[in-house]
């Protein structure tokens, strides 16, 4: 996949299930491939949003299950560092 311009891309929600089955609405920021893996960057969407609230976004790895995608939580500190630096550099190359 390649890097997406938030502008460019429709807007894309994702559903996902926390462990204790609450379910959480994100909206799908970009995909980032490093290392030969994809990461999602997600932004929490709710119903009642203020839109000048400002949120954080979460980062989620990307796997791919037979024709579906599915997001997991990075557990990995090491790997989880590795891709926020990676984005970082990449924000820095961009400005």
């Amino acid at each position: 996949m390649t890097n997406h311009n938030h502008d460019e891309m429709e807007e894309q929600l994702i559903e996902t299930v926390d462990e204790e089955g609450n379910v959480i609405n994100f909206e799908l920021i970009d995909i980032i491939e490093m290392d030969g893996k994809e990461y999602g960057l997600l932004l929490p969407k709710e119903e009642n949003d203020d839109p000048e609230e400002e949120k954080e976004v979460v980062l989620m790895r990307l796997t791919k299950e037979g024709e579906e995608y599915i997001f997991e939580m990075i557990e990995d500190d090491e790997e989880f560092n590795k891709v926020v630096e990676f984005i970082d550099a990449m924000d820095e190359v961009e400005e």
